[in-house]
């Protein structure tokens, strides 16, 4: 399947869509955390268990912890991508914040903590899967536990993902009693497993041919934003005849990229493409 992308294509509809989705996963992470896991003292592991945290140890409101420990990452996420971007990931935490902070004084909707540490994790992953489906939650913002799973992690960031999770479960165990402990592991596996199949179509593989006249500008562009090697098939010709070039990347990526682009050719024409792996390799091989 192919999807070809123009100058000003980009529908007033989808932005609205976008814009709506973002907010609505917010509010489901809000609601999450507030209604089921936070009055059972269930921490779900991440930004979100963290925060949780500190707000059971200071008694102070999840939302301010949520905002605090969260804006970091869209500060970081700044540098790296477009500023249209970074507003719709500002966008996503604005929307949880203010729900967790409008919700934080109504009674939970279970007495179960098994039922709670259940429908928690789910409604907190499946937030989480909508936001970054969205663009509102991107690298570590949301929760860096989950985000990743749009675009895999490194082995470093494994290994400090699993290490923040482990500490903070362990903490919450010794604090609320390690029965509270098991009831946050299902939380958290049934969150991450919520986010894993809200983003199961954005991991695949992307093609992606890029057509413009600025082919070297757009390289660079591609390696510095989105740290993306592209591959030129045809060099511009002396009288101004436009070049290709070809990389690969998630769906999820295929709007920044485009944006991208766009930053630095208005008229170029970008084609995506699914395709698997083997193919892939062939047309690296050629």
């Amino acid at each position: 399947m192919n999807t070809i992308l123009r100058s000003g294509d980009l529908p007033r509809g989808r932005k609205a869509l976008r814009i709506i989705g973002v907010i609505a996963g917010g509010l489901l992470c809000a609601v999450g955390l507030e209604l089921f896991l936070m009055p059972h003292k269930l921490v779900p592991g991440g930004i979100a268990g963290l925060s949780a945290l500190f707000a059971h140890v200071t008694e102070m409101r999840l939302g301010l912890f949520l905002f605090l420990f969260n804006l970091p990452f869209i500060l970081i996420s700044r540098r790296q991508i477009h500023l249209r971007f970074a507003l719709y990931v500002m966008l996503g935490l604005v929307c949880l914040t203010a729900g967790s902070l409008a919700l934080h004084h109504y009674p939970s909707l279970t007495g179960e903590p098994l039922t709670a540490s259940i429908a928690g994790g789910l409604s907190l992953g499946f937030g989480i899967g909508i936001s970054i489906r969205f663009g509102g939650m991107s690298g570590g913002a949301g929760d860096p536990g989950y985000a990743f799973l749009g675009r895999g992690p490194t082995k470093s960031a494994e290994i400090v993902i699993m290490v923040l999770n482990c500490a903070i479960l362990l903490f919450g165990g010794a604090l609320f009693g390690w029965d509270q402990a098991m009831y946050s592991i299902i939380a958290y596996l049934l969150a991450f497993e919520a986010v894993r199949i809200s983003l199961r179509d954005l991991a695949r593989t992307r093609a992606v041919w890029i057509t413009s006249t600025r082919p070297e500008e757009i390289r660079r562009v591609l390696r510095h934003k989105l740290e993306r090697e592209a591959k030129l098939v045809s060099a511009p010709g002396p009288q101004g005849q436009p070049g290709t070039l070809f990389c690969i990347a998630s769906k999820l990526e295929e709007e920044e990229l485009t944006s991208l682009v766009r930053s630095c050719d208005q008229d170029s024409e970008i084609v995506f493409r699914t395709v698997n792996r083997s193919r892939l390799a062939a047309i690296f091989r050629d």
